[in-house]
């Protein structure tokens, strides 16, 4: 996570009142708010690879697929993040215009720079969201996918998928090969 932003505390509802006017995005943690770095181009690469497999995927379901420019909220840790791809299939979600609460898949799209908060701190908050049941993380330098999924007992197990296996997203029922994933990605 970057360093916070020099913005006094804000409560939630400031938080969002100011984010609609910046011209960069900004994560909101318990008050501080910390800018989003830029993407590389295989991330971003791979996120509209996702995005493009899930929203066929789920064409004639309840469930929308979103990206980048959309938050999720945790009421619970007082956050607002910004996931690279998440899916929703609730209907206050899709009526919501600054944040959704309700993902049953999140997935991040990992840099250097982020990938210990995407696997500690962040996936800790997310977990606080019950709808979730997926948590996907990819590494675009390694072609690694790592996918949690929380099971009947509540508990998330870390299901590993290596190069030329099936993406099964079993909270979506969604599948997607390794090859559409990595599309163009060097």
């Amino acid at each position: 996570m970057a360093l916070p932003v020099g913005v006094p505390i804000l409560s939630p509802e400031e938080y969002l009142r100011w984010e609609t006017i910046q011209p960069e995005k900004h994560e909101y943690v318990g008050g501080e708010v910390f800018a989003m770095g830029g993407a590389s181009r295989r991330q971003v690469t791979i996120s509209g690879n996702l995005f493009s497999a899930l929203d066929e995927a789920l064409f004639g379901t309840p469930c929308r697929v979103y990206m980048a420019d959309m938050k999720i909220e945790i009421v619970t840790t007082s956050s607002f993040f910004y996931p690279d791809v998440f899916v929703t299939g609730h209907p206050d979600d899709h009526r919501a215009e600054l944040a959704m609460r309700h993902p049953l898949l999140v997935a991040e799209v990992l840099s250097p720079s982020t990938a210990a908060y995407d696997r500690g701190d962040k996936f800790i908050a997310y977990r606080r969201l019950a709808p979730l049941k997926e948590y996907l993380l990819i590494d675009p330098d390694q072609q690694q996918l790592e996918l949690f999924r929380k099971g009947s007992d509540g508990l998330w197990v870390l299901h590993d998928f290596v190069p030329g296996q099936t993406l099964e997203l079993v909270s979506v029922g969604a599948t997607i090969s390794w090859e559409r994933l990595f599309r163009n990605v060097d």
